[in-house]
């Protein structure tokens, strides 16, 4: 009799033992998250240009013509231009007053603690002040929104952190520039073309000096760009 039972409860262990097995076995690993869009995949949207700005912008002062123009898209606005360099902000070693002749120690966009951003460290992008060209508040455009800088096959994610002259378009912080591998010195460097800039509509991180929620936050953006242009 001892052997019966002995054999039956093998036999219902067994029985079991699968769907234990089974519930003890690791999860499903998660779908993968979709990677952010190319470079390529940006420009492709890029190459035509609904203009909206009110004629065109310099490059730079002393620019013979008005070359740049604000294009619209779905959920975004973009141009095409130079990258000067700003090094307006925080005193640093890479920007203060004897790196950059220019240098102003603030931003029109400040840090979530009241201080000026830190170009040195942080990408990110100037928009020219409002003008009769154009307004970009009007295009949802905001201190803190999210931008797409793309140069030479590569995209940095930054923030709209600075204010520029009215006339003028095509400057990005100091840390925007090294992150692209183009020259960050404020006295020499920059770029003369070559750079895309699409700055995504009613946008916001915060807080505005985090760079690693601008780039996820960019990433998602640049995604609906891109699917939806």
């Amino acid at each position: 009799m001892r052997k019966l039972i002995l054999l039956a409860t093998l036999a219902l262990a067994a029985a079991v033992m699968p769907s234990a097995i089974a519930s003890a076995s690791p999860a499903a690993a998660p779908a993968t998250t979709a990677a952010a869009p190319t470079a390529a995949q940006l420009l492709s949207k890029t190459n035509s240009c609904k203009q909206i700005s009110n004629g065109k912008y310099k490059t730079d002062e002393d620019a013979s013509s008005r070359t740049v123009a604000i294009c619209d898209a779905n959920g975004a606005v973009f141009w095409k231009a130079d990258m000067d360099i700003d090094c307006d902000g925080q005193r640093t070693s890479e920007c203060n007053e004897k790196t950059d002749c220019c240098f102003q120690d603030d931003t029109a966009f400040p840090q979530s603690d009241g201080k000026p951003l830190n170009a040195a460290k942080l990408p990110y992008i100037v928009v020219p002040s409002s003008s009769s060209i154009w307004k970009y508040t009007s295009s949802g455009l905001k201190g803190g929104g999210s931008c797409a800088v793309i140069y030479n096959g590569k995209v940095e994610y930054a923030v709209i952190g600075d204010t520029g002259p009215s006339q003028i378009i095509g400057e990005a912080s100091y840390a925007t520039a090294k992150d692209l591998g183009i020259n960050p010195d404020p006295s020499n460097g920059g770029t003369d073309s070559g750079v895309t800039y699409i700055c995504f509509k009613n946008s916001t991180v915060s807080p505005i000096e985090n760079h690693s929620n601008a780039v996820s936050k960019g990433q998602s953006l640049a995604t609906a760009f891109v699917n939806n242009n």
